[in-house]
């Protein structure tokens, strides 16, 4: 099968390239559900058909399986042809409990651990994992101290490309960007149809060169569901105020044909700080539908009216 290209962008000052619509693994880790490794790994593949070249992993995820299952998916895919990031900050244990270890040897172990299971000899990028989880302070006092320079001491030495960190909040992004030589960052769920908290970070990365890799663009639930009963807003039952919020921004894109959640995915691309959209895939099916969504356009009318309409930060960039 022939691969359908799709545009790229440059990390940072970095000579990477990644694909503008990324691939994210933790739905093979068996994050939400259960799945098999013939459908973890074809949904991989189908990735790579569809013209995805950027793969985002970790420790974490599965402990272990999500690389595990990602390294044998791109099995005889020349190395060259994808970028690959992971994590570090995590550690899996034999018997496949995790532990924090923001520390030096503990990033070098990571790296390692990685790299078996992936079966690689290298990866491309490396981000600091949620050192905001749990023991705050001292995991960001550690990372700031021993994990980030072990990184830019990889990166000087040419063994990765770029670095930076993976989380849920852009607070502790910006303080890392102030104070560490970073590339790139990974940020989930901040800067959505629904929110966009973080615009001033994403237009400080931007004057900065710094890329963002953009996760959660349905903030976990919401933007792809609708606002149904039971729908998900950052991994919880979405609150009323949420709801009301999701249902005006559908009665406008219904206005103008377009699905909620293609509305969600455009718009999230759109601000000139993010380099890829890092969208996790569990099945064929949705590794398939994300790259259709990617390939609609949306009428400027909608996007016009959704400006007007108040419920996004007049500041937001559009699309187009």
């Amino acid at each position: 099968m022939t691969a359908r290209a799709l545009p790229s962008a440059k990390v940072g000052k970095t000579s990477l390239q990644v694909t503008r619509l990324g691939m994210g693994t933790a739905p093979i880790g068996n994050l939400y559900d259960p799945i098999d490794d013939a459908e973890a790994l074809e949904t991989v593949r189908r990735s790579y058909e569809n013209g995805i070249r950027f793969f985002d992993t970790a420790p974490l995820y599965g402990a272990g399986e999500a690389e595990r299952r990602l390294g044998a998916a791109l099995q005889g895919v020349p190395r060259d042809e994808v970028v690959i990031q992971t994590k570090v900050g995590r550690i899996v244990r034999a018997d496949r409990s995790i532990y924090f270890d923001y520390s030096r040897d503990g990033v070098m172990k990571s790296v390692e651990d990685s790299l078996e299971r992936l079966g690689m000899d290298r990866v491309d990028i490396l981000l600091v994992h949620d050192p905001d989880y749990e023991n705050e302070e001292v995991h960001f006092r550690q990372a700031m101290d021993e994990a980030f320079p072990a990184l830019v001491d990889l990166r000087e030495q040419g063994v990765i490309g770029a670095v930076g960190a993976g989380m849920n909040q852009w607070e502790m992004e910006w303080e890392f960007a102030k104070n560490i030589d970073v590339n790139c960052f990974l940020l989930a769920g901040r800067y959505t149809l629904l929110e966009q908290t973080s615009l001033g970070f994403l237009n400080w990365c931007t004057e900065n060169d710094v890329s963002i890799f953009l996760g959660g663009v349905y903030n976990s639930g919401i933007l792809a569901t609708g606002p149904i009963s039971g729908a998900k807003y950052n991994y919880e039952d979405a609150p009323e105020e949420i709801l009301a919020k999701a249902g005006r921004l559908q009665e406008i894109t219904t206005r103008h044909g377009v699905p909620l959640h293609v509305a969600a995915l455009h718009f999230a691309g759109a601000h000139p700080a993010i380099a890829s959209l890092v969208i996790g895939s569990a099945t064929t099916a949705e590794a398939e539908d994300n790259r259709t969504i990617w390939d609609v356009e949306a009428p400027a009318a909608m996007w016009q009216e959704l400006h007007d309409s108040g419920l996004v930060d007049a500041k937001a960039p559009l699309p187009g």
